[in-house]
């Protein structure tokens, strides 16, 4: 596992997910939505996200973390793993909710406010954004051999990294895996 892309719907965890597998691995980790994202909430162009993109897919290691279903065709050609957090629709709801008004590292600003577009592209993300994720996944699985681990409970996503962590030498096993725990445990019962 050294090119693996988290993947799913807003507010459902992918970047806690990501930054913790980061955390157990050592590498790299990139926000989609910091290459396209400018500070003052403009984006880039088309053109200059996918050269950062591409410049990220030659390196030897990395984590992506996003959507952005244009370039997943691309990101799939270059990853050996995929993380999809396929959460209830309820679940991704609460996630955003849930980190309105905090900064976070994912993100170029702090959204003070869950406005009500972006609210219906997670009620709408199962019908209209889902299928097409699981088909360019099955063909990057058959094609490509590329790992797909479908995620749909908050109790996989720590099953999952703890089985990430079982590959790693013990010592350095067992301690990310207690930093995890403890995060993770405290990060869920605060919602």
């Amino acid at each position: 596992m050294r090119r693996v892309l988290v993947i799913g719907c807003p507010g459902a965890g992918k970047s806690t997910f990501a930054r913790r597998l980061r955390d157990a691995t050592g590498l790299p980790l990139h926000y989609l939505d910091m290459l396209w994202h400018n500070p003052d909430r403009t984006t880039v162009t088309r053109a200059e996200f996918d050269e950062r993109l591409q410049r990220i897919l030659e390196e030897d290691a990395w984590i992506l973390d996003g959507n952005f279903a244009r370039t997943l065709p691309k990101r799939l050609e270059y990853c050996d793993t995929v993380f999809f957090l396929n959460f209830p629709t309820d679940v991704c709801l609460e996630g955003v909710e849930g980190r309105s008004g905090m900064k976070r590292e994912d993100m170029p600003w702090v959204e003070h406010e869950f406005d009500e577009e972006f609210r219906q592209y997670i009620i709408d993300f199962p019908a209209e954004r889902r299928p097409q994720m699981v088909d360019a996944l099955e063909d990057a699985a058959a094609r490509r051999g590329v790992r797909v681990h479908t995620l749909t409970s908050r109790a996989e996503l720590v099953q999952a990294l703890a089985d990430v962590l079982s590959g790693l030498e013990v010592g350095r096993a067992r301690a990310c895996l207690t930093f995890i725990m403890y995060r993770y445990a405290t990060y869920w019962a605060s919602r």
